[in-house]
């Protein structure tokens, strides 16, 4: 058995939690780096609005590249699962909520 096998087998419900903390871990990581490069675009993007938008932008790229995961079952269920959706437009407003736009300073 592999490490993250091995990992990845302590669940909450159908969800490994190995997967939802590296998720975070990462992108707390790469917040400042992310923050700097949107800086670019004029965005100031906080790394606490970088963490609200982990999961929705997960789920985003899990149905760009067609990922079957549990959770995009649960989100692309039409049928039920409005707590889960629910609570994904929250974590999307809480993300998109500070994000500024940075007047560019003319010289």
């Amino acid at each position: 058995m592999g490490i993250v096998v091995f990992l990845r087998q302590f669940k909450i419900g159908p969800f490994a939690v190995f997967d939802f903390v590296l998720a975070y871990i990462g992108v707390f990581f790469i917040a400042l780096l992310l923050t700097k490069l949107f800086l670019r675009l004029n965005l100031k993007i906080s790394r606490e609005s970088w963490l609200w938008l982990t999961l929705p932008i997960s789920v985003l790229f899990h149905a760009v590249f067609q990922q079957n995961t549990p959770l995009m079952k649960i989100l692309l269920n039409p049928n039920g699962f409005y707590v889960e959706k629910a609570v994904l437009i929250f974590m999307l407003f809480m993300g998109l909520r500070k994000i500024r736009l940075v007047k560019v300073a003319k010289q």
